[in-house]
């Protein structure tokens, strides 16, 4: 399994993808088991674990930090996405972001990338960052290239 990181250093390099989903409806929320049911919804497909055995008070302790914003995605009642992101010093990390299984394949994820940069860069970030895995969705890598995101790192793991 690999690991890829990659970074955008300034908002000029941001190579927009406008939103054009008027049905979706995008708010900030600041409630840990919103954070944790996206978290399985999104994460179930792509094998995510490293928040799987977390309890509630660790979910809690995460999702209120004030160096710590998520957005939900929501078409109506249904839930179509999210991000977290994380601030430390002036950089900003996207933590989390993904699409609800019923959700993908539809061009969505440029658009919501685009948001989560903005989101990123309007919390005065100087860098923003993210990880992401080889079991990741197979658009991921390339979704965050074209949004002008640039690898900086790659770590193989031998399993």
């Amino acid at each position: 399994m690999g690991t890829t990181f990659l970074e955008m250093r300034r908002p000029a390099e941001h190579r927009r993808k406008p939103w054009t989903r008027a049905e979706i409806d995008i708010r900030e929320e600041r409630d840990w088991r919103v954070n944790r049911a996206f978290y399985a919804l999104v994460g179930r497909s792509w094998k995510w674990t490293a928040r799987g055995e977390w309890t509630e008070e660790q979910w809690r302790e995460f999702a209120e930090d004030p160096a710590v914003r998520t957005w939900i995605a929501r078409r109506g009642a249904d839930l179509a996405g999210y991000f977290e992101l994380r601030r430390e010093g002036d950089e900003v990390e996207i933590v989390s972001f993904g699409l609800a299984p019923d959700f993908t394949g539809q061009g969505l994820g440029g658009e919501f990338l685009s948001r989560a940069l903005d989101e990123a860069w309007g919390w005065g970030a100087t860098r923003v960052w993210l990880h992401t895995c080889s079991l990741d969705h197979p658009a991921a890598i390339p979704n965050y290239l074209g949004r002008g995101m640039r690898i900086y790192k790659r770590v193989e793991e031998i399993l």
